[in-house]
């Protein structure tokens, strides 16, 4: 590989790039979907010296993301979505091995994360890739260039979508954000399969805990809290629901779940998972009620979901840290509650964050519709937009020929049938 030309960079330590390169390689091993469209990106540059930029988790299967994009002509700029999930390795190897600029440390503070942010919207990015919404409202907020430049932006989360759409309510939006968090294969593989297994993982890692025999509490029941609900029972807990949404609540309840109040949940869990969106869905009222030695874990996307002041609050002491990534806080009555990851997304703060098979499926729709949006400038609605079906049908196709599985075809008569009324 020829040496790439050292871009301006803000990361740990460029001696760790050999380790990452091993990482992003391993991955990308395990993201078939993702490498074909890299392969076709190299051939046609429909992507060419476009200024991309974004903010997302800085793991082995973005670094793949970045190549991707970098493939098809685009210039690119990453910073980390989350201080805790920032692989110090992959950013060195990003900037050293493959000349793209990256801005993220493992570890960072807020300041350090709002000048990366502000960094990268300095270059004016044409297209911003979201894990939040920071970048594209980032661009709004200073105006000027870096707005007017502004093609559109792409968003994985849904807590970004809710911020995007008050954004579009207030009639400040001005770009067209693909809402990659709700197409049918992002709910299906990266929030059900992904988050689910992702989540569990990061908190065995970090506490040794046995599920089996122990009380899970998954609050929230959306795609993400299915999946967490649903290999909680397979890992052999007793799984309880807590939900604000009748439909969902009605769902869980149907799927065999017990369904009750979080606060009646909380004399009765174990392990405390939220999956919500929100903010405060466990506070002090919750945790005045847990057993001693509960442990409280967030899947959601910020560290708001659980509320650590009114936890401190509770407290005789400062936390102490009884393993790396679980802190203990003593209550004044002796109960100990155990938080995993300083509440932030435990699957990238204590884990791996989600496997690569998934996130192959997750990338190959941002690359596709970053394509979407540089092929189609201008001429797409101004707002948060559905993912075309037809690049959703795409990944979809894509994943079942890299599994090696064949499906059939609607016949002649079957199509018209479908598509006829009478």
């Amino acid at each position: 590989m020829a040496r790439a030309t050292i871009p301006a960079h803000d990361v740990a330590d460029l001696s760790l790039a050999p380790e990452g390169s091993a990482r992003v390689a391993w991955a990308s091993e395990q993201m078939p979907v993702l490498s074909r469209i890299r392969e076709r990106f190299a051939q046609q540059r429909p992507l060419e010296q476009i200024r991309i930029a974004a903010c997302l988790h800085v793991t082995a299967e973005t670094a793949n993301l970045m190549l991707t994009l970098a493939a098809g002509g685009a210039t690119t700029a990453l910073c980390s979505a989350n201080p805790l999930s920032a692989q110090d390795d992959v950013a060195a190897a990003l900037v050293k091995d493959h000349g793209i600029e990256v801005r993220a440390l493992r570890g960072e503070d807020l300041d350090t994360y709002a000048r990366h942010v502000r960094s990268l919207l300095d270059d004016a990015p044409q297209v911003t890739i979201d894990d939040g919404a920071d970048l594209v409202i980032g661009a709004h907020e200073l105006g000027g260039e870096a707005l007017d430049e502004l093609i559109g932006g792409t968003e994985e989360t849904t807590t970004g979508l809710v911020r995007l759409r008050r954004l579009e309510e207030q009639g400040k939006l001005a770009c067209p954000v693909l809402a990659v968090n709700e197409a049918r294969t992002e709910r299906a593989l990266n929030d059900r399969h992904g988050t689910g297994q992702s989540a569990l993982d990061g908190i065995v890692r970090a506490s040794h805990v046995l599920l089996a025999g122990h009380t899970v509490v998954v609050i929230g029941y959306g795609w993400a809290g299915q999946g967490v609900a649903e290999r909680a029972r397979g890992a052999g807990a007793a799984v309880i629901v807590c939900e604000v949404d009748p439909l969902r609540a009605l769902e869980a309840r149907m799927a065999g779940y017990q369904v009750m109040p979080a606060l009646e949940a909380a004399e009765r869990g174990d392990i405390f998972i939220t999956v919500t969106g929100s903010r405060r869905v466990l506070r002090g009222e919750h945790f005045r009620r847990m057993k001693d030695g509960a442990l409280l874990a967030n899947a959601g996307h910020f560290d708001v979901e659980i509320d650590l002041d009114e936890l401190r609050e509770l407290v005789t002491s400062a936390p102490r840290e009884v393993r790396p990534l679980v802190e203990q806080y003593e209550l004044e009555d002796g109960r100990r509650l155990n938080l995993i990851a300083r509440g932030r997304v435990v699957n990238l703060a204590a884990g791996e964050g989600h496997p690569a098979a998934v996130m192959d499926v997750s990338f190959a729709l941002q690359a596709l519709c970053v394509e979407e949006l540089v092929r189609h400038r201008g001429g797409l609605p101004v707002g948060v937009q559905p993912v075309p079906g037809s690049i959703d049908r795409e990944v979809g196709r894509l994943k079942l020929a890299a599994l090696g599985v064949e499906i059939d075809e609607p016949t002649v008569e079957q199509a018209h049938y479908r598509e006829s009324w009478g």
